[in-house]
């Protein structure tokens, strides 16, 4: 995947929405079903993500702890962790939106914030707080990211049309995002970050909220953008979604990492990513250490 051409040509308002719109638009898509293509192996170069000694102190608290991890381009990546682990958190520094305390980000070559407008470029975003436009409609929204990532108007808008349609967005054009329910909400935020086609996608919690048909179409999608050699960097709490969607996860706990690999390499015997997750954050209260209940 390429940065977007800002210049104006004839080839460039002809250029087709990336190919995984085409393969995930029909929402009954089984993955389970069809058979997966081999996922290509990655150009030599350097990794989608860069961390080393990552730290984030919010006044006597380290919410990100000494952070290092390298993420593989080409790869879907579950960041797993509980409640107030770091997840966010590492998040924000990686968008630039949060400078680190200490310690140093790269991503994909570029260093973290010298070179933040240029990583910015290359990087679609699903927050977890899904900061929208309000006041825009969604169509409105998505073509408006389109051009500040310098899309030519005319392929801003052609891709956000058939972005909105691809989503299920489009049956009331004019509603506003305010009026949005948290799941198109998502929807849109999701179909905003596709328009530009990054090489990297950094989602927080991108399925929360969205019903089964909605966050299997995002699952194909993504799944279709790494076939085609992007990195998705993806937060979630529903580890069965984490353990069936990715190549390697790291779980942080308390701002530091406690597990990196892959699902198999971490797994103890036949315990399920549940169970490895609980198992190192340190969980596994039971609703037996309460006599009435």
């Amino acid at each position: 995947m390429e940065p977007p051409n800002t210049e104006t040509t004839g080839q460039e308002l002809a250029a087709p929405v990336p190919p995984a719109l085409d393969v995930a638009a029909d929402n009954n898509l089984r993955l389970d079903a069809v058979p997966q293509p081999p996922r290509p192996v990655a150009p030599p170069g350097p990794p989608a993500i860069e961390l080393r000694g990552l730290t984030k102190i919010y006044g006597d608290k380290a919410a990100v702890d000494g952070l290092s991890l390298t993420v593989p381009a080409g790869c879907f990546f579950g960041f797993l962790g509980p409640n107030g682990a770091g997840k966010t958190t590492t998040i924000k520094m990686l968008m630039g939106l949060a400078p680190p305390t200490v310690g140093t980000v790269r991503i994909l070559g570029r260093v973290m914030p010298a070179q933040s407008l240029e990583i910015r470029q290359l990087i679609g975003v699903v927050p977890d707080d899904t900061l929208l436009f309000d006041q825009l409609t969604g169509l409105e929204f998505v073509e408006f990211t389109g051009r500040m990532y310098g899309l030519p108007r005319p392929v801003a808008q052609e891709r956000a049309r058939e972005l909105l349609a691809l989503f299920e967005l489009d049956g009331a054009p004019r509603k506003l995002i305010a009026e949005y329910s948290k799941g198109m909400r998502k929807r849109t935020a999701m179909a905003a970050s596709l328009i530009h086609r990054p090489q990297l996608f950094l989602m927080d919690e991108p399925f929360e909220g969205v019903d089964a048909v909605g966050a299997r179409l995002m699952k194909d999608i993504l799944l279709e953008q790494v076939r085609h050699g992007a990195t998705i960097f993806l937060t979630s709490h529903v580890l069965e979604v984490v353990e069936r969607l990715c190549d390697r996860v790291a779980i942080i706990n308390e701002g530091r990492i406690v597990a990196d690999g892959t699902v198999g390499e971490l797994r103890s015997g036949a315990e399920t990513l549940e169970d490895l997750f609980v198992r190192l954050v340190g969980g596994g209260r039971s609703a037996e250490s309460l006599d009435w209940l």
